[in-house]
C-alpha cells in the first residue's frame, strides 16, 4: 500500500520525471496487489489491478513527450 500512497504523490507532480516515476511505481504496485491477491485466492482484486495496470500504462504512455509543434514566439515588442 504504501508504493501505491508513493506513485499517487508522484503522479500528482508537475514534472515529468516524477510522474514518469509514479507511473513505473504504480505498475509495481499492481504486481504487488496481484501477487497478494494470488496468494489470498481473490479473483476480483486481481481483476481490478489488471485494469489498473492497463490504465497505468496508458497513463505512462501519454505522459511521455509527443512530436507536436511548439506553439508560434510571442512578441511583446512593438514595431
Amino acid at each position: 500500500m504504501a508504493v501505491t500512497v508513493a506513485a499517487a504523490y508522484l503522479v500528482a507532480s508537475q514534472s515529468k520525471h516524477r510522474r514518469s516515476v509514479g507511473f513505473w511505481l504504480f505498475l509495481a504496485g499492481n504486481a504487488l496487489w496481484i501477487a497478494w491477491a494470488w496468494y489470498a485466492n481473490a479473483t476480483a482484486l486481481i481483476v481490478l489491478q489488471v485494469a489498473l495496470a492497463a490504465m497505468n500504462v496508458r497513463g505512462a504512455w501519454k505522459n511521455e513527450p509527443q512530436d507536436a509543434p511548439l506553439p508560434p514566439a510571442r512578441s511583446d515588442a512593438g514595431p
